[in-house]
């Protein structure tokens, strides 16, 4: 088996078309030192298996190892080989003979389709997702990572074939039993193992849904304000899109038009995404009955439905009526952290081939391993103990940040909707001001906000922040905090002196 530095010096021999083949052999050896492409301080194959790799003589590579120490390259250690220098020689950068690239560079960005046009024109993922005040982000720090990673080191020791092979069974067996188990008694979901399938996150599973499910053109309904993930992927998904307004009571159901029904509803009905309502009773009856008249899917999005702090649980639409025509939609980005990418979808028995079948065509299912050390970090209640204390946890946060708004910006910022829940806040601003420029500015002060404008489809005249607290402790919201009242007095939204005192 040849060597990566022999594979790397056949494929670049291939484009040194002048001089012998020693004086070629040293040009492509000389660049990939100089590039660092042959790491520094790193030992050269010898004579002997790099000539038989490259099927040349010896003495050839011997002449040309000759030239490269007699130039600084490389250095000659008896009894162990030749190295790469630590300390190149001077100007050897900077050598005229360079080894052509494959291909010419680009001078114009590429070319790309329409529908890649349109998903980057309306890119919108941050790549700020920690600190203060990330929106959504949960405490990492927080999680059982040395409990976790015992489970996972005692079943990879010795792993079941089939953990390590394409899964096409929707997901580890055990783990969608667990979930199953767990989903009746926390969300009330009514399904067994067999409607559960294993996705890496809600992003995949709305493409799955929509995929298989709608055709390019299709109405969907969505909430406005609502998460943009979901909006992009409908649209690269060829949908037609129509986003219904939200209220105290949620989305406000179309219920009258005569225009085509939607093929899909998306909601957020425990916690909606931003606002924080939840869907009232009367509109889940609402929802349910039009889908079922209209042959519409519910999709269920629940994605932090786990972080109420106060009152009652909003128990999940899915759960609502037996055989309830409803997509249900949860992840373990929130409650664990994001970079696990797990999720889950519970479908319809009539559902559950397809879309498993689906998704292993589309994705071709794995982390089988992972999913297997989740099951049992389910099973044995390490989950639903990390909960309880993250529910405390982000209570207390979030009580903190309410009280610096109150205390500091006065009761016209608080909240509008103040349901004790999720991982986030929205802070009202004035109507008329501008939140991405408030967002921006943040921002360039190391404070990471998100502007309520830029979760609406359509141009409208509410105007608010979105604060995620979960991820922030005490001392770091408080500086943050005083970072953005700055902003805002800046920006002209509040005036010196208001609130009840200053922030020291």
């Amino acid at each position: 088996m040849r060597s990566l530095y022999a594979d790397h010096v056949l494929e670049r021999l291939q484009f040194v078309a002048e001089g012998t083949l020693q004086q070629r052999l040293l040009i492509c050896m000389q660049q990939a030192i100089a590039e660092g492409i042959f790491p520094r301080a790193s030992r050269l194959p010898a004579t002997r298996d790099l000539a038989r790799e490259l099927a040349v003589s010896r003495n050839t590579v011997l002449n040309v190892y000759e030239n490269l120490i007699a130039q600084g390259y490389v250095t000659a250690r008896t009894g162990s080989g030749t190295w790469i220098a630590e300390t190149l020689p001077e100007g050897c950068l900077n050598s005229p003979q360079r080894v052509p690239e494959p291909a010419a560079a680009l001078t114009k960005p590429a070319a790309l389709s329409r529908r890649g046009a349109t998903l980057l024109g309306h890119a919108n993922a941050s790549p700020w997702q920690w600190g203060a005040f990330v929106p959504g982000a949960p405490d990492v720090r927080q999680f059982p990572h040395k409990l976790f990673s015992q489970i996972q080191a005692r079943l990879n020791r010795d792993p079941e074939i089939e953990r390590l092979i394409y899964s096409s069974s929707g997901g580890c067996p055990l783990l969608r039993q667990a979930l199953a188990e767990y989903l009746s008694v926390a969300r009330s979901v009514r399904a067994d193992a067999d409607q559960i399938i294993i996705t890496e996150g809600v992003h995949q599973a709305v493409d799955l849904v929509t995929r298989v499910l709608c055709d390019a053109g299709d109405p969907v309904w969505i909430e406005e304000p609502g998460y943009w993930g979901t909006r992009n992927l409908l649209r690269i998904n060829g949908l037609k899109i129509q986003a219904k307004a939200v209220d105290e009571q949620g989305i406000i159901p179309d219920l009258t038009s005569r225009s085509k029904p939607p093929k899909m509803i998306f909601v957020t009905p425990s916690h909606q995404y931003p606002l924080g309502v939840h869907l009232s009773l009367e509109r889940r009856r609402q929802l349910l009955d039009f889908a079922r008249k209209h042959k519409s899917w519910l999709v269920e999005d629940d994605y932090d439905s786990e972080f109420r702090f106060s009152g009652q649980p909003f128990p999940s639409l899915q759960g609502f009526e037996a055989d309830a025509p409803v997509i249900y939609m949860g992840t373990f980005s929130k409650t664990l952290y994001p970079a696990l990418r797990l999720g889950y979808l519970v479908v319809p028995k009539a559902l559950a081939q397809p879309l498993r079948l689906a998704a292993a065509e589309l994705y071709r299912g794995g982390h089988l391993l992972i999913q297997r050390a989740l099951a049992e970090f389910i099973q044995k209640g390490h989950y639903m103990a990390h909960i309880r204390r993250m529910r405390k946890l982000y209570s207390q946060r979030r009580q903190f940040l309410t009280g610096l708004i109150s205390r500091y910006l006065g009761e016209a910022f608080m909240p509008a909707v103040n349901y004790q829940a999720g991982l986030h806040l929205v802070l009202p601003l004035p109507q008329g001001c501008d939140d991405v420029a408030i967002a921006a500015l943040a921002l360039r002060r190391g404070v990471k906000v998100r502007a309520l404008s830029q979760y609406y489809m359509h141009p409208q005249e509410k105007r608010g922040l979105l604060l995620g607290y979960a991820c922030v402790d005490e001392r770091q919201c408080q500086d943050a905090f005083g970072a953005l009242r700055g902003c805002l007095l800046e920006a002209g939204v509040i005036a010196r002196g208001s609130g009840t005192e200053n922030l020291a």
